[in-house]
């Protein structure tokens, strides 16, 4: 009973659609525990919302598909190594700022940042294009890496990561029957 109940509101919420960021009704229990690493991720940094860098970050320490999909070791070191250093070098102009596109509210009130909430819509919707209720991380990666002005593309820029060759190889994988 407790599958079907809990399929039933993951299929209302599908048909609700995207409104805000519902974290627990569209995105299944491994994306969940990314969600929760970036909330903790921003309040131990202080930061007042969970920004594209948080959800980039915990993602990567988290999912192993997506860092295969990065090619692993070198690349993955640097692109650590810059989240890491967001509270103490380069990020320190991100603190007390928000994370914003120009073409959203710079406030939602929800802990969020305009961009990374705009950016957890897109990975659910990415999810329900591909016939699937939940987003996974994958959706998630393609989801950071579409958003042109986002803190998540910035880092990665500043990591050396070529975030085209990134999507051609997140749509590759999705080609060859690998979810992505």
């Amino acid at each position: 009973m407790g599958d079907v109940q809990h399929r039933t509101s993951h299929q209302q919420a599908a048909e609700r659609g995207p409104v805000g960021v519902d974290a627990d009704a569209r995105i299944g229990a491994e994306l969940a525990a990314v969600v929760a690493g970036a909330r903790r991720r921003a309040l131990r940094d202080g930061d007042r919302q969970i920004d594209t860098a948080h959800l980039l970050h915990t993602l990567l320490e988290s999912d192993p598909e997506v860092r295969e999909l990065f090619g692993g070791g070198p690349q993955i070191a640097r692109l650590l190594g810059y989240l890491v250093q967001r509270s103490i070098g380069y990020g320190l102009r991100w603190q007390g700022s928000v994370e914003d596109s120009g073409a959203v509210p710079t406030v939602t009130g929800d802990g969020w940042s305009p961009v990374a909430a705009a950016v957890m819509t897109a990975a659910y919707e990415r999810a329900t294009r591909r016939g699937d209720l939940l987003a996974e991380g994958v959706d998630l990666l393609a989801a950071l890496i579409t958003e042109p002005g986002s803190r998540a593309v910035e880092v990665l820029g500043r990591a050396g990561v070529d975030v085209r060759e990134l999507l051609a190889r997140l749509e590759g994988a999705a080609g060859r029957g690998v979810e992505a």
